[in-house]
């Protein structure tokens, strides 16, 4: 279902996205106990990091000898989980590229998402840039019943925020949107899916 979703996606890409600073991710998919799993990790709090502590994908800002994001996706994994993604790891689609909030310059910047398929055993050796790796069933993240509201507090003003709790962590922000993207793929026109976005 995934797989053919995302063959028929055509992902958005923003205008002027080659004068922009450059991010990629990787969204790595594994059915682990007969179940689907999404890879995230808990990044490390870390003075400066505007995303110190929150829950993300493997990823990190494109580098001089960077091809292009899929070619950053591949080095931030292997880089923060010690995961080398092979050609057997099939690459089964990207999402829609996603502008970051701006910390300097008003163009922002724009992170790209790759999704993986996963169908091997691994072992993860996560670097000092991440606490913790954590497997997310699919199935929590379809159900609208675990979707909360939570109050981000952005310069003075309190903006409330869809999010998950998961095992006590918190899911939102970038990595929420790019599930919703996601999801949306898993599910099409379901009804109830719909209901769950406008709420």
């Amino acid at each position: 279902m995934i797989e053919t979703g995302l063959a028929g996606h055509r992902p958005h890409r923003p205008w002027l996205r080659r004068l922009r600073k450059r991010s990629a991710v990787a969204l790595i998919l594994q059915v682990r106990d007969g179940e689907l799993h999404i890879l995230m990790i808990k990044r490390a709090e870390r003075e400066g990091d505007p995303w110190s502590g929150h829950m993300a994908f493997p990823g990190g800002r494109m580098d001089k000898a960077d091809a292009n994001g899929f070619a950053v996706s591949l080095r931030e994994t292997e880089e923060e989980v010690g995961l080398q993604l092979e050609p057997s790891d099939r690459c089964i689609g990207r999402l829609s590229d996603i502008n970051a909030r701006p910390s300097r310059g008003a163009l922002g910047m724009i992170v790209s998402a790759f999704v993986f398929r996963l169908e091997r055993a691994v072992v993860l050796t996560p670097n000092y840039e991440v606490a913790e790796v954590v497997w997310v069933p699919l199935e929590f993240l379809l159900d609208s019943d675990n979707r909360e509201e939570m109050v981000w507090k952005y310069k003075n003003v309190e903006i409330p925020m869809p999010c998950y709790f998961y095992e006590g962590r918190r899911i939102w922000g970038l990595s929420l949107m790019m599930l919703d993207e996601l999801m949306d793929l898993v599910e099409g026109d379901n009804p109830r899916r719909k209901r769950w976005r406008k709420r």
